[in-house]
C-alpha cells in the first residue's frame, strides 16, 4: 500500500507541483489549502506523514501542529515555510514538528526528508515490543504509549523515536551525529540544534526537574545518555 501523505500548502501552484511529484514517486496524497482543513483532515483520516506549511489562513502551521499533538497524534510532521530564522525553526520543533525545511527548497531534498521520516517511523514501530520504566515514567512500545505517574504524556513522533533510541541503549553515550543519522535520517554532519531541542522537550515532559535531569543527560563534548535506574 502506498504511504498516505497529507499536504497542507496554501500556494495553489506549489501545491499542484508537489502533489504531482509526490504521486509520481508513488505516494497517495491528499491536499488541503488552509490550517482548519488540515487539522480536521488529519484528525479524521490516518496518514503516514504530514507536510505542513506554516503560513496558512485559518490556522498557521504551528497551531495545527500543536493541536494535533495535543490530540495525541504521533504522525511525523515536516514543516515547510519561507520563515528560515533559527527562532522559527525552534518554534516549529517545539510545536511538535519532526523536521523543518525552509523555502525555497529543492524537491529532491524534500523527497529525501520524507523518505527518512517514514523510514524512522517504520523502524520504530517494527522494533521489538518492550516496556521501559524509569522514575515515574513507563514506556510501552507495543502500544506506543508513554505515561508519567499514570497519566498519558503526549509526545511528537520524533520525540518518541529519540526516547526509544536512547532507552534501547541504557547508560551508553550516543553521539549527536549518530542520533541525527539513525533518528532523523541525516547522512552527514548537520549544523542543527534539533537533538538539543527535542531532548529538552522530553526532559520537560518526563523529568521531575528538567533543569537538573536525572535520566536524559547531555555528555558535553560526547553526546547523550539515558541513565537507567540501578
Amino acid at each position: 500500500m502506498s504511504p498516505r501523505l497529507l499536504l497542507a500548502e496554501d500556494e495553489p501552484a506549489l501545491a499542484m507541483v508537489l502533489c504531482d511529484r509526490l504521486e509520481r514517486e508513488g505516494y497517495s496524497v491528499v491536499s488541503v489549502h488552509d490550517g482548519i482543513s488540515a487539522l480536521h483532515t488529519a484528525l479524521r483520516t490516518p496518514f503516514d506523514l504530514i507536510v505542513l506549511d506554516v503560513m496558512m489562513p485559518g490556522k498557521n502551521g504551528f497551531e495545527v501542529c500543536r493541536d494535533l499533538r495535543a490530540q495525541g497524534s504521533t504522525v511525523p510532521i515536516l514543516m515547510l515555510t519561507a520563515r528560515s530564522e533559527v527562532r522559527d525553526r525552534v518554534t516549529g520543533l517545539k510545536s511538535g514538528a519532526d523536521d523543518y525545511l525552509p523555502k525555497p527548497f529543492d524537491t529532491s531534498e524534500l523527497l529525501a526528508r520524507i523518505e527518512a521520516l517514514l523510514r524512522r517511523a517504520k523502524g520504530t514501530s517494527a522494533g521489538t515490543a518492550a516496556v521501559y520504566e524509569f522514575g515515574a515514567v513507563k514506556v510501552n512500545t507495543r502500544r506506543r504509549e508513554v505515561t508519567r505517574d499514570g497519566e498519558l504524556v503526549t509526545l511528537s513522533a520524533k520525540e518518541y523515536q529519540l526516547l526509544c533510541y536512547l532507552l534501547e541503549r541504557p547508560n551508553a553515550v550516543v553521539s549527536r551525529d549518530e542520533l541525527l543519522e539513525q533518528v532523523w535520517g541525516y547522512r552527514a554532519a548537520t549544523n542543527t540544534r534539533t537533538v538539543d531541542v527535542h531532548l529538552g522537550q522530553l526532559r520537560g515532559k518526563l523529568e521531575e526537574d528538567a533543569k537538573q535531569p536525572r535520566y536524559l543527560l547531555t555528555v558535553h563534548g560526547s553526546g547523550y545518555r539515558f541513565v537507567k535506574d540501578s
